[in-house]
Formats: C-alpha cells, structure tokens, sequence
C-alpha cells in the first residue's frame, strides 16, 4: 500500500521485508525506547515474523505501521497508528524520523499523509500523540500539524532512571 499526495515529497508505504535491517536499527536504539511502549530489543527473527505476519489491516491488527519514504527513496522514518479504537473512530499516532533526516520536514508531511489516510480511508474522527512534555521538538511538532495539548499525565514516561510528565495532543479530523 502506497499513499501520497501529489504535493508531498514524501509517501507512506507498507513495511517490506527489505526494511528488515532499518528497523532493527530503529527498534533497538536506546533512546528511542522512552518514546515508545517498549524497552527490550527485539530479535531479527522476531521483527521478521513481524513483518511476514502483519496484515496491515487496522481492524485486525489494531494499529498499522508505515514506513516514510523520501522523494529520493531513501527510508526516512515510521509513523504508526496504533491504539486503534473503532468504536469510538480514533487512534494514537506516533513517529520516528531518522536524526539524518530530520529538519527537513519529512515529520510534517508525514504526519499530513497519516492525518489524510485516517480521515479519507479509515473514516477516523480523531488521532492523538502521548508526548514527553519536556521533548520541545515533538509537542512543536504536533503543534505545528494542529494537534491541540488537552491534558498532562504524570510521572508517564520512564526511562530506567527517572519519570517524566507526558502531553497528550489531540487531533480533529
């Protein structure tokens, strides 16, 4: 599955097996994983399975991953919807961006390409991001795509050391 708009310099595109060792990369990098809900790395095998086994249907799965390519075709990052809810039409969004290529608004357009498939595609009503309050990239991020702060949840983020506060941002569709 690819999904582009015509004005955007990046697409969403379905994880293939040749991702493999990217993600692994990105699965298992430390600092990432006080962003995320995991903090144990993942094997190859079972980021293989993973990818063999995903459907990539958001009903079955509960969440669907995207790889974001650039115009270049070069990997730049992942944006997921996970947290699928569809009773009550929303799911959580969340991204990574490889440090090589960030300032290069690959996150705005992908986050504009995910909010766009949501909305036309799945019919969602509302996405949202939990964010560590004090990452001033991500909530201007979020910010900047009209992703509103509604709420603080506190203590929510741990990093093996120390909490941290979360924000959650919401999105209307």
């Amino acid at each position: 599955m690819i999904y582009n708009a015509l004005d955007s310099e990046v697409k969403l595109r379905a994880m293939e097996p040749e991702d493999l060792d990217w993600l692994y990369r990105i699965e298992n990098n430390p600092d990432l994983w006080t962003v995320g809900a995991t903090n144990v790395p993942y094997s190859r095998y079972a980021l293989h399975d993973y990818i063999a086994n995903s459907s990539n249907d958001i009903y079955s799965d509960r969440q669907v991953r995207f790889i974001i390519e650039n115009y270049k075709g070069n990997v730049v990052g992942i944006v997921d919807l996970v947290n699928f809810d569809p009773q009550h039409l929303r799911a959580e969004v969340g991204i990574v961006i490889e440090n090589k290529f960030r300032q290069h608004g690959y996150a705005s357009m992908a986050l504009k390409l995910v909010a766009s498939y949501a909305k036309d595609v799945l019919h969602l009503h509302q996405l949202y991001a939990i964010v560590d309050a004090t990452n001033e990239a991500s909530t201007g991020l979020f910010g900047k795509m009209g992703y509103v702060s509604v709420g603080r949840l506190t203590e929510w983020l741990y990093d093996g050391r120390n909490f941290s506060d979360a924000k959650v941002m919401q999105f209307f569709l």
